[in-house]
């Protein structure tokens, strides 16, 4: 972040600049493609909402968290973002389309398959998980009925409501008053990351040239350039990625042992 020099009062020129697709986004080519398209962060950080709503159940059964937790990562880490690398390549990457279109299939047929198993074990009313799943994969995915399911509130229900109460669900077999508030948070937070992810997006992706400058109270004038704009929000995201991850493994063990 270059600071202009407030002695020759100066104002900032225009800068162009051109930036990766995402601050976790790796040089292009090759298998680093393959670990862009899992955005790390983002997935780890809504996997994090499953382990939260299983960790809320009055039991936890391990291996039904661990079912539920791939099937997610099959789901979203994968189909979910190979679907949407695919329809209109937001991050840029040089995976060619009968590949993504390769993971996004054979992603889904795997998360469809642990949720069969889960119906069989549990109970058949683990169908409706089912059905909004394969629902939200493909009408958030597309921006299907010209975008009406591509909306923040639609985000938050579908990637952060919706896992931890599935959680929840697949430990417990039923739902209560604790897993909608748990999933009420999951919620909150999504939409956390919808505000932040949007704006550090746009200004990575649709931005070519900021202008302007700031001139503080002691006299210093600092540049208004693309690094600039995204280090506070960018920052509060990493932040946020790691500790749902440590607060849901912190509550998971606690629960366990």
């Amino acid at each position: 972040m270059a600071a202009l020099s407030s002695c020759g009062g100066k104002k900032a020129k225009a800068v162009k600049y051109k930036s990766r697709p995402a601050f976790y986004a790796l040089q292009e080519g090759s298998w680093r493609d393959y670990i862009t398209l899992l955005h790390p962060p983002y997935t780890a950080w809504h996997l994090s909402y499953v382990v939260l709503g299983s960790a809320a159940a009055s039991h936890v059964y391990l291996d039904r968290t661990a079912g539920v937790v791939l099937a997610f990562f099959l789901a979203v880490g994968l189909g979910a973002h190979a679907l949407d690398e695919f329809h209109h390549r937001p991050l840029g990457t040089h995976i060619p389309n009968w590949c993504l279109l390769g993971i996004t299939f054979a992603s889904l047929t795997g998360a469809l398959v642990i949720g069969v198993i889960a119906t069989l074990t549990i109970n058949l009313f683990t169908i409706p998980f089912l059905i909004f799943g394969v629902f939200s994969f493909f009408a958030y995915n597309l921006e299907l009925w010209n975008g009406r399911f591509h909306s923040d509130l639609y985000f938050g229900l579908a990637w952060g409501a919706f896992p931890a109460l599935t959680g929840y669900w697949v430990n417990s077999g039923n739902l209560t008053a604790q897993a909608f508030l748990v999933s009420l948070a999951c919620l909150l937070l999504s939409l956390v990351q919808r505000t932040l992810s949007k704006h550090v997006k746009e200004l990575r992706r649709k931005t070519t040239v900021i202008q302007g400058h700031i001139e503080f109270t002691d006299g210093r004038i600092e540049s208004i350039t693309t690094p600039y704009l995204l280090y506070i929000p960018e920052k509060a995201l990493r932040f946020l990625s790691i500790s749902l991850v440590l607060l849901a493994s912190g509550w998971l063990v606690a629960r366990l042992w």
